[in-house]
């Protein structure tokens, strides 16, 4: 048995970088340092729910074809297209991403990624106000006050509070004695458990809470009794432990990207960590989902000018986030053509979306059998980047990571099948 270390985890936006993977036979097949969940992913990569062929949907079955039918089948449908609309993006490599920017432009698409239903309210709000942001290693060693809000890690990122929030840094070197931890969530989390102020508001009420802290904070009078379900002295008391911080981070989740206000939720959240640095060093940092979500909002940044929701329809980037939304064009019946990578939106769209794109040609780049996959007419397996491929990801703070390659696979890459598609749907442009 083969022992690899310093492995990237291919989860979640923490990116643990300390995993070490056991190796027997080109399979994974245990880990050290690994939470519950990566612990699945690597052991589990394998199995009866794994795509080994390429398939395409003929009088209702799915077929085996080659890898250069499926790429001839791919590119032929995203060329016939008028409204082609390519999603996902969050779980492959930055350099797959810059491929697909290239493939978007090339047919004219919609490119969009899974954060336009996460944390897309974040990114607009970073658009208006700005972004107060540092490394989660700053975080280690200097912050004092950890604020967790509408997200929680115990379960969404299970090795988050122990690696950074509560772990020995070089100004804390006790860990957990030298914090304090403060989470807003209207439910009593298994995060809010730990924690040594839960300020327990009412549903839909970010908003109001952030707005009477921000009144207290510039010396005004909170006018009720209670805000947002808090009575007014625990706000205030709050608000005194987040002045007298050392070094203070906020990190914040879809419980306030997603609740009333959406992204101005936000948009207030970082005026007021602006504020705190009258008295204190703050800053912020969003809990990303999927492990390189943050990657493929800084490639389409770099490529448009724009994080999401990019229409290329005209030969020139456009973004309208509300209209050029891959929910927006599918609900809408907008959208002819759909590409999936990387993602899953047959268990997460709401209905109909979902209607749709059972209606229209459905193309799934993905390495096992998932809602989307059922619903699809062409099935692209790939190898699985952080295990049988390397590549760069974005961790949540913005810092790129190399992920390794662990194991062989006969598999083609995301980046190998997106190339290719896009080398042939050129040849098919340049032929009309």
């Amino acid at each position: 048995m083969e022992l690899v270390n310093n492995v990237i985890c291919p989860f979640c936006g923490t990116l643990c970088d300390d995993i070490i993977c056991k190796v027997e036979n080109e399979e994974i097949v245990g880990t050290y340092n690994a939470c519950r969940i990566g612990h699945s992913k690597f052991v589990h990569a394998e199995g009866a729910m794994r795509y080994t062929k390429p398939l395409l949907r003929k009088n209702g079955e799915f077929v085996e074809i080659s890898y250069d039918e499926a790429i001839e089948k791919a590119a032929q449908i995203l060329v016939d297209a008028k409204r082609p609309v390519m999603y996902g993006w969050s779980c492959t490599d930055c350099a797959s991403q810059e491929v697909g920017m290239e493939l978007a432009e090339e047919v004219r698409a919609v490119i969009d990624n899974t954060a336009s239903v996460c944390h897309g309210p974040s990114l607009l709000a970073v658009h208006d106000t700005g972004y107060p942001v540092c490394t989660l290693g700053e975080v280690k060693n200097r912050a004092d006050v950890v604020v967790y809000w509408g997200c929680n890690p115990f379960h969404a990122h299970p090795r988050h509070i122990a690696r950074h929030s509560y772990a020995r840094g070089f100004f804390r070197e006790r860990g957990r004695p030298d914090r304090t931890m403060i989470v807003v969530d209207p439910r009593n989390s298994d995060t809010a458990k730990l924690a040594d102020i839960h300020l327990q508001l009412e549903y839909n009420k970010d908003y109001e809470l952030v707005d009477a802290m921000r009144s207290a904070l510039k010396g005004h009078d909170i006018l009720y009794d209670e805000v947002a379900g808090i009575p007014r002295e625990q706000i205030i008391g709050a608000v005194e432990a987040l002045k007298k911080a050392q070094f203070g981070i906020l990190f914040f989740g879809m419980g306030i990207t997603h609740s009333l206000g959406k992204h101005r939720n936000i948009d207030t959240a970082i005026m007021m960590t602006q504020e705190l640095n009258q008295f204190a060093k703050w800053t912020l940092i969003p809990m990303r989902g999927h492990y390189n979500v943050n990657g493929f909002n800084q490639v389409c940044t770099w490529e448009s000018g724009y994080p999401f929701c990019v229409d290329f329809a005209t030969g020139e980037p456009r973004y309208n986030p509300g209209e050029t939304g891959t929910n927006d064009l599918l609900q809408n019946k907008e959208a002819d053509a759909m590409m999936v990578i990387a993602s899953d939106p047959g268990a997460h769209f709401p209905q109909r979306a979902l209607q749709t794109m059972i209606e229209i040609p459905l193309i799934s780049i993905e390495p096992h059998r998932t809602p989307t996959t059922e619903l699809a007419d062409l099935i692209i397996p790939p190898a699985i980047v952080g295990m049988e491929a390397e590549g760069t990801a974005y961790r949540m703070d913005g810092v790129p990571l190399r992920m390794k390659k662990v194991v062989e696979s006969d598999l083609l890459t995301d980046n190998q099948i997106l190339t290719k598609i896009l080398e042939r749907a050129q040849e098919l442009e340049a032929s009309k």
